[in-house]
């Protein structure tokens, strides 16, 4: 059957965009790969929300030209549990590397892949919305909500909707968490140095941004009601009690926003149709693993398809891909747990802040800690 586009990917956000440069950098032509979105660009580039990019994300990013313009560099990672003295410092230094990983703004980096993407000639379908996915056994059609059909040889879900839904879940657990973002400032900051601090309900994350700090604050969900009707003023003396001093005093904070915080875990949906980054997993925010996990996933994908875009080379993909989702999973869901299910004080959560200090003086298992954090699992 001859099809209209060999790939059509469901999802023009940061994986979706790098799957799709990703091909035509590696030969694919780009008249037969499709890429459907239901937002314009204008609405997704002004996403003001603070990202996480690991030190192989860059390497990804920078090999299809698509490093956003402003990110700022982590080169340590201190990582602590609040009301103990366990901690564990990770730096560049110990892995010659000029950064550990990178802030920057959601828009930004949409920005810069729409760039790549746009200059690669692939064909870009937005705003259009998928209606509904029907399989045979040569092709898939996709229905386009006023937007007619369209017919392709492979299907590539890169973000959550319609085929979530229609994906039986392998795994999914809600946690009894929800996440304050915001950006703050502190009297004494230090350059370069993000912090993973866990506290009692869950981790507090800054992460160097804009000579100040992107702030990520996990906690159940009353605390997190009553943090945001705080005025900005008791918000700081309260990030200040769950932080302490290493930064000195806060001084600012921006508008704060909340996310309810779960993980979602989808197998292959069929023989034709593949799920990759939030479409094939979602994770908790902790360690900040979830779009660096989707990036490898399109890094991965783009060079199985670009050398044969056929149904078996998904299941090749999907068993390539096994051993670094699994352990990124497990990882990020075991630290989520601790905190979503345990008592305040329990003794899981005080040997969490035990293992810390641990982590810093066994040399060989601090080594697969970073190196998870800034490439994943090969």
């Amino acid at each position: 059957m001859a099809t209209d586009f060999d790939i059509a990917i469901c999802g023009a956000g940061p994986v979706g965009l790098a799957l799709a440069t990703l091909l035509v950098k590696r030969g694919h032509p780009p008249e037969r790969i499709a890429l459907i979105d239901a937002k314009t660009l204008d609405q997704v580039v002004q996403d003001p929300r603070s990202i996480a990019l690991s030190y192989g994300s860059r390497q990804i990013l920078a090999d299809m030209q698509a490093w956003p313009r402003v990110a700022d560099p982590i080169h340590q990672i201190h990582v602590s549990r609040r009301g103990h003295f366990g901690r564990t410092m990770i730096d560049r230094a110990e892995y010659d590397l000029p950064a550990l990983g990178y802030v920057t703004r959601y828009g930004a980096l949409l920005t810069a892949l729409s760039d790549a993407a746009y200059s690669s000639g692939v064909k870009m379908i937005r705003p259009a919305q998928v209606a509904a996915s029907t399989e045979s056994d040569d092709a898939v059609t996709l229905q386009l909500v006023d937007q007619g059909t369209l017919t392709a040889d492979i299907v590539v879900q890169a973000e959550g909707g319609v085929f979530a839904e229609q994906t039986a879940k392998t795994l999914r657990r809600d946690y009894d968490q929800i996440a304050i973002v915001a950006h703050v400032k502190t009297s004494q900051p230090i350059a370069h140095r993000a912090y993973e601090r866990f506290t009692d309900e869950g981790p507090l994350a800054l992460l160097p941004q804009d000579e100040g700090y992107a702030l990520v604050w996990c906690a159940r969900p009353e605390s997190t009601a009553h943090l945001i009707a705080l005025p900005d003023a008791a918000f700081l003396q309260a990030l200040q009690h769950a932080f302490g001093n290493r930064l000195g005093q806060f001084t600012q904070v921006s508008q704060r926003n909340t996310f309810p915080l779960g993980l979602n875990a989808h197998p292959v949906a069929s023989a034709r149709t593949v799920a990759i980054g939030n479409a094939a997993q979602t994770l908790h925010p902790v360690a900040g693993q979830g779009l660096n996990l989707g990036l490898r996933d399109a890094f991965m994908l783009a060079q199985l398809l670009a050398r044969e875009a056929r149904p078996h080379v998904l299941q090749e993909f999907t068993l390539a891909r096994q051993a670094d989702r699994s352990a990124t999973i497990r990882i990020t869901d075991a630290m989520a747990r601790i905190f979503a299910s345990a008592p305040q004080g329990s003794v899981s959560q005080s040997l969490l802040g035990l293992s810390l200090g641990v982590f810093d003086v066994l040399k060989p298992a601090k080594k697969l800690l970073a190196e998870q954090m800034m490439f994943g699992w090969r």
